[in-house]
Formats: structure tokens, C-alpha cells, sequence
């Protein structure tokens, strides 16, 4: 996953950086970093478009199976018509026809439920490879702050001693 290979050459750039005189701090090419950073966002949107392509092919197997329903059912009242002329007849094309038209209901139930499960497997997934991808940015950032940070606060108590020697 080309994210993932991103993040790694982050982490890369970050340990091959050259230390501040006196820290363990260390110096970055901030162009290098945005750069990557803006490489990692242009990567993420390929995973939401798995995302809304999973939701768009749920919607339409639903769509299919609602069809697929409604065929069953107009399947059943044209036979019940075609035996409408005998009353025994009849009265069996009554009972078929609901016992078709409570299968077909049946069938949709759960054909669409098969689907939603399925759609919300993938969807979890991806929610999760995104959460996880998102964490892992973000604690790249926080300890690259840190670093940043703590070279900063070292910087400036040297200037502290030193100003306090000189006086």
C-alpha cells in the first residue's frame, strides 16, 4: 500500500536527519516533510473511493434483488389471472400466490440483508485500515513536534546559561 511506503520514507527522512549542535534534536528539510505529507493525502482518497464503490454496489445489488422481487410478484398475479376462470382453480391461485409472493418478500429480506452485512463488512474494513493509517500519522507528527519542541526548550535554556555567564 503506497501510504504505508510514504509513512516509511517520513519515518527515513526523519532518522536520516543531521542533530542539532549540543541535542539529540534533529534538523528536517520542512519542504521534504510537506511534500510528503501532501503525497500521503493525495494517496488516502483512493481508499475512500473503494469505500463509496462498495456503497454504490450495495445500493445497486439492492435495487437488483427489489426487481428481482417485484418480477417474482407480477409473475405470480399474471398466473392467478390466467385462472381466474375456474373457482377451485381460483381459490388455489389465491393461497400460490401468497405463499409466491411471501417467498419472494422473504427472499428480498434476505438477499438485501446479505448485502447490507456484506457492504458493512468493507466498510468497517476500510474504516479501519484509514483509523489505523490515520493513528500512525498522527503520532509520526506528535513525535516530530516533540522533537521540534524539545530542541527548541534546549536552544533556549543554552541561551540561559550562557546569558547568566556573561553577567
Amino acid at each position: 500500500m503506497e501510504i504505508f511506503t510514504l509513512l516509511e520514507t517520513l519515518e527515513d527522512l526523519l532518522e536520516g536527519s543531521r542533530n542539532l549542535p549540543f541535542t539529540s534534536k534533529a534538523i528536517v528539510n520542512k519542504e521534504e516533510m510537506l511534500d510528503l505529507i501532501k503525497e500521503i493525502r493525495i494517496k488516502m482518497p483512493d481508499e475512500l473511493k473503494q469505500a463509496k464503490w462498495i456503497k454504490e454496489e450495495r445500493q445497486r445489488i439492492l435495487v437488483e434483488a427489489q426487481k428481482e422481487a417485484e418480477g417474482v410478484v407480477k409473475e405470480a398475479e399474471n398466473r392467478i389471472i390466467a385462472m381466474i376462470d375456474e373457482h377451485e382453480i381460483t381459490r388455489k391461485a389465491y393461497d400460490q400466490k401468497a405463499e409466491i409472493i411471501e417467498t419472494a418478500n422473504e427472499m428480498s429480506r434476505e438477499i438485501s440483508k446479505g448485502t447490507k452485512d456484506y457492504a458493512d463488512s468493507l466498510l468497517e474494513n476500510t474504516e479501519n485500515v484509514l483509523n489505523e493509517t490515520l493513528g500512525k500519522l498522527e503520532t509520526n507528527i506528535n513525535e516530530a513536534l516533540k522533537l521540534m519542541e524539545i530542541s527548541l526548550e534546549d536552544t533556549i535554556k543554552t541561551i540561559q546559561t550562557s546569558r547568566k555567564e556573561l553577567k
